[in-house]
């Protein structure tokens, strides 16, 4: 009888420590108050580093404005010089290629011709 005595003795320490480790289902609340609190923190948050912020006068806003648009011309100039030499290089290519096309079809003829008048005069000794 003394096992029984001790076995439910284990069962109630047991029984005990479950009750003591079983945790609240949620100490901050539930998901509504969560977000109630950090949409508050957030937006005291913000307010903090709203004050934080140093804005520039006027005269460092128009010299600011003034570097970004020299900034802005001098890479549009950049741009368009590189775009005209490659359409100049683009044109010189082309006018080579026509001159070469065209020589070469006038070297065709005269080898057509060439080759025609030594057709005929061998047309001439055979016959």
């Amino acid at each position: 009888m003394a096992k029984k005595d001790i076995s439910q003795a284990a069962e109630k320490v047991a029984a005990a420590d479950k009750k003591k480790d079983k945790k609240p289902a949620n100490p901050n609340g539930n998901f509504f108050v969560r977000a109630g609190k950090a949409i508050k923190k957030f937006c005291k948050d913000i307010k903090g580093e709203i004050k934080k912020i140093v804005w520039p006068d006027a005269k460092t806003v128009l010299k600011s404005t003034a570097v970004v648009l020299a900034a802005v011309a001098i890479c549009g100039v950049a741009i368009y010089g590189v775009d005209w030499l490659l359409s100049q290089g683009l044109s010189l290519l082309e006018r080579a290629a026509q001159s070469i096309g065209e020589s070469a079809s006038s070297d065709t003829a005269t080898t057509t011709a060439a080759a025609q008048g030594l057709i005929s005069l061998a047309n001439s000794f055979i016959g």
